[in-house]
């Protein structure tokens, strides 16, 4: 038993951490983190109507302005590479106005949930005008093959 103990003694103490562990978690968090963050910037789910409508050149897509109405009334704004937010009418025509003097020439767009009623669309529409849009464009999906 002694011999065991003078054996034991001799070895040096081992002063390294050891960070296999925390590697591991780092590369569970990282994947984690790789599936969660697009899932995150989607913003509001809208179920446009399909149709069989021209698409419109997306020369300038990344700069529009965006009213989307969810299927429950809920109005989100969007311009340009912003987060889309969530406003009330009154939000939505200042916001828009703002973004409409900055550059006149946005394109403004409205996707709109296609069970939300027609009423609720044009007054979004409508509040879109009133901010100074000159042209207003309806989004849909194209028509989804059977």
């Amino acid at each position: 038993m002694a011999r065991f103990r003078e054996r034991r003694q001799k070895k040096p103490l081992m002063s390294e951490m050891n960070v296999v562990p925390y590697i591991d978690v780092m590369l569970v968090l990282l994947v984690i983190f790789m599936i969660t963050a697009p899932l995150l910037s989607t913003g509001v789910e809208v179920d446009l109507p399909n149709t069989n409508a021209k698409p419109v050149p997306s020369d300038r897509q990344s700069e529009a302005l965006i009213l989307s109405v969810s299927s429950i009334g809920e109005w989100y704004l969007k311009v340009g590479e912003e987060e889309q937010q969530l406003v009330e009418q009154t939000e939505a025509l200042k916001l828009a106005a703002e973004a409409l003097r900055a550059d006149p020439s946005r394109p403004v767009m409205v996707a709109a949930d296609e069970d939300i009623n027609y009423g609720t669309v044009m007054e979004a529409m409508a509040t879109l005008q009133g901010a100074g849009a000159e042209q207003v464009q309806l989004m849909s999906d194209p028509p989804r093959q059977n």
